[in-house]
């Protein structure tokens, strides 16, 4: 998995997914799982073809397939962001609910401008989809002459 429970201190206290879990670490698990699929969903490329308009199509299996320090620091917290969330919706012991959903819209928007290619990571791997004359976003030419003759 991209996201460990360990990972999990610097987005919020073990005794708070403790008190909400109930000592559950499949809830846990549940959770991390739910928002790694979640942020792999905003980096993997659809089959529209305005996205080959020349915006970045990231490797979202090698991006979520690091482990450790290979891990993007910006994709790890965003992940951690959306996870917290995820445990957060069971109840907010101790929490202040609206500052987690706040950071969660705040971390849902960015991936978004991230997926649009309003923003872009360097660091992340890419897929290179070719320049096929099939695949290409855009099309020109005429129709055929019209005429009124009968």
């Amino acid at each position: 998995m991209f996201l460990n429970k360990t990972d999990m201190p610097s987005a919020m206290y073990g005794y708070q997914i403790e008190q909400i879990t109930e000592g559950n670490d499949d809830i846990v698990l549940q959770a991390l799982a739910a928002a790694e699929e979640e942020v792999r969903s905003y980096l993997t490329a659809n089959q529209r073809k305005e996205f080959m308009d020349g915006r970045f199509v990231y490797d979202a299996d090698a991006i979520m397939s690091a482990t450790g320090a290979e891990r993007n620091p910006l994709i790890l917290e965003v992940t951690k962001t959306i996870a917290k969330w995820w445990i957060v919706q069971l109840s907010n012991a101790d929490i202040i609910y609206e500052q987690a959903k706040e950071r969660y819209d705040r971390a849902v928007n960015w991936l978004k401008q991230l997926a649009n290619g309003e923003v872009n990571l360097s660091t992340l791997p890419t897929v290179d989809l070719g320049t096929d004359a099939e695949n290409t976003p855009f099309s020109f030419g005429s129709r055929k002459k019209f005429n009124h003759e009968f």
